[in-house]
């Protein structure tokens, strides 16, 4: 009886676990779409190829709407009295996830609206913010539990973190000339500055990526661990691929294909935050079942 009476009381809402991770898969899987089918050029009117501006307004729709997704998700975890991990951390991601919705709306409204290079306008001050805040939650992650990593995982975590900080070496080291064409008057002290900030921040984020992925392997919590680990690695060859391209590519205009891995980073968080929810949920379920026996 009390079976069927649970199974008749709690029907499966269009908000459930699978429901919402199956759109962020189908999210992911239409940005791509999208990237590949409309993301060549056409002839502009000055002689150049240029991109469509809905195509590239489509790009910034993908990719706000992932972040704020994400943040909304990651704010109900913290919300949520079930969570078994630090609530402060999501709380951390979630402000992380929307103020990069932030920056990204007044990144697109420059390039976009205004038609200018947005090398340095408002929105990096929400995306600094995201680094700083996503820095904080993933460390509270891994200083939540005890890291008892194998020698050959630290080798490992050492290993990613001299790639990724060569990489993003080489492809900071820009010819000056291109950075000198691109920077308007007034902002040439910032801007490096700025370059810089979110390049340690990239590596940094890889680093602890790659100890939250070893921390939390085979764990109960591993599932969604994998998908945050997966976010930040996905973040980071998004944004290797615009510092190459605005450093070494004339004139280059947003839309290439490897900026997908902007989408798809907000989309992993989303996947991230559901699938702990549901874990917690799960959980506390079990052991309320355990006190009514």
């Amino acid at each position: 009886m009390s079976s069927v009476y649970n199974k008749s009381h709690h029907p499966k809402s269009m908000f459930s676990t699978q429901s919402i991770v199956l759109a962020n898969l189908g999210w992911g899987a239409l940005a791509l779409l999208y990237f590949l089918l409309f993301s060549a050029r056409i002839p502009a009117t000055n002689g150049m190829e240029r991109r469509a501006d809905w195509y590239v307004l489509g790009t910034n729709i993908f990719e706000a709407i992932a972040y704020l997704g994400a943040g909304v998700l990651c704010l109900r975890n913290w919300r949520s009295p079930k969570i078994v991990s630090d609530r402060n951390v999501w709380l951390a991601i979630g402000i992380g996830m929307v103020s990069y919705f932030l920056g990204g709306i007044f990144f697109g409204y420059r390039e976009i609206v205004l038609k200018e290079e947005p090398i340095v306008s408002l929105g990096d001050v929400f995306f600094v913010m995201t680094y700083l805040l996503l820095g904080i939650g993933m460390i509270l992650a891994v200083t939540s539990r005890r890291l008892n990593l194998e020698k050959w995982q630290w080798i490992i975590v050492l290993g990613i973190g001299a790639f990724g900080s060569a990489l993003a070496w080489l492809i900071s080291n820009q010819p000056q000339a291109i950075v000198e064409t691109q920077m308007p008057t007034g902002i040439e002290s910032i801007a490096p500055i700025l370059n810089w900030f979110y390049i340690v921040s990239d590596v940094v984020l890889l680093i602890i990526a790659t100890t939250l992925l070893l921390a939390f392997w085979g764990g109960r919590a591993s599932l969604s661990w994998r998908m945050i680990a997966a976010a930040a690695f996905s973040l980071y060859i998004a944004d290797m691929w615009f510092q190459y391209a605005t450093n070494w590519i004339p004139n280059y205009q947003s839309g290439e294909i490897l900026e997908v891995f902007w989408v798809w980073s907000g989309v992993l968080f989303g996947m991230g935050a559901v699938l702990e929810y549901d874990a917690s949920s799960y959980r506390s379920r079990r052991t309320s079942g355990r006190k009514r026996a």
